[in-house]
């Protein structure tokens, strides 16, 4: 009977142990069979019509029958502040709702070689709602291809102007580490996703 009584006391406290303990997981570590339980993770680009270039990147948590999570926030720009979807190498990232706005993500890189340099996430290609097909899409920052800033403008951060681009999404440098640093610590976004 001792026994009994004793195991009815630690099995609540097991429990809530064990309920704390995934809580933790999935907020720092976020184990595989937490985020296929939940639907992973996924980017979510908030545009800002008055002001284009500080528009919103969301490293987000989808959560079964619950709220979605924002794991990070960072300030981000997409274009050259025309709001022209359509505009090639100007307008900003095309689509504005979660079926003409979603992208799957190709590829990540720290050491991308290329127009751009450095740490780079591949968007997939995008038709504006005209049909003009947008392609080159990625969301990167100003940085060499090793991650560090370089003396050439388009290698190095100088401040606000440098959220302007050729119509991807742009962090600074800081932000854009940080972003790779959480998705590969709970796990790599497969979709990006663009509304208003």
């Amino acid at each position: 009977m001792p026994t009994r009584g004793l195991r009815t006391r630690i099995a609540p406290l097991a429990v809530a142990t064990a309920l704390v303990g995934g809580l933790v997981a999935t907020t720092t570590a976020a184990a595989p069979d937490a985020r296929a339980a939940g639907g992973g993770y996924y980017l979510y680009f908030k545009k800002n019509t008055s002001d284009p270039i500080n528009s919103k990147l969301y490293l987000m948590k989808s959560v079964a029958g619950a709220k979605d999570e924002v794991v990070a926030k960072y300030r981000a720009g997409s274009g050259n502040g025309s709001q022209n979807e359509c505009a090639t190498n100007k307008g900003w990232l095309p689509g504005t709702n979660t079926k003409n706005g979603k992208y799957k993500i190709e590829f990540h890189r720290t050491n991308f070689d290329g127009i751009i340099n450095g740490h780079v996430i591949k968007l997939s290609d995008k038709k504006c709602a005209k049909g003009t097909k947008r392609t080159e899409l990625f969301v990167h920052s100003e940085m060499k291809p090793n991650g560090k800033q370089g003396t050439i403008e388009s290698e190095r951060w100088d401040g606000t102007r440098d959220y302007y681009s050729n119509g991807c999404v742009k962090l600074k440098p800081s932000d854009i580490k940080d972003l790779f640093a959480k998705a590969g610590r709970y796990g790599w976004p497969k979709t990006l996703y663009v509304v208003k």
